[in-house]
């Protein structure tokens, strides 16, 4: 029901001080994976009828939304960060191999 909730508030954090990181960490990269997983469950929750469009917009309550961001939400942050740490750490080494050749 509110699983995108924990991504969400990451992305819009991310988004907030991504000029401030520096370029070779790609938080686009970072930005875009949160931003693509959010969009992809809202659609899915709107298609079940989870989300609506009105006010209080979930159709659970909190007792129930919690624990889902709890136990779906703050896993799934964590394992976008987890694949972005490694496209980095692939895209320094690339980086350095290519540079190395290149001299």
């Amino acid at each position: 029901m509110a699983c995108f909730v924990v991504p969400a508030a990451t992305a819009i954090l991310t988004s907030a001080i991504g000029k401030k990181v520096p370029e070779k960490y790609h938080m686009n990269w970072l930005n875009s994976m949160l931003w693509g997983g959010v969009a992809m469950l809202a659609v899915e929750h709107l298609a079940h009828k989870e989300v609506v469009p009105y006010p209080p917009f979930l159709t659970a309550g909190f007792s129930e939304v919690f624990p889902e961001m709890m136990r779906v939400g703050i896993p799934m942050t964590l394992i976008i960060f987890l694949m972005w740490g490694i496209m980095v750490a692939v895209a320094t080494k690339v980086s350095k191999r290519v540079s190395y050749m290149e001299t």
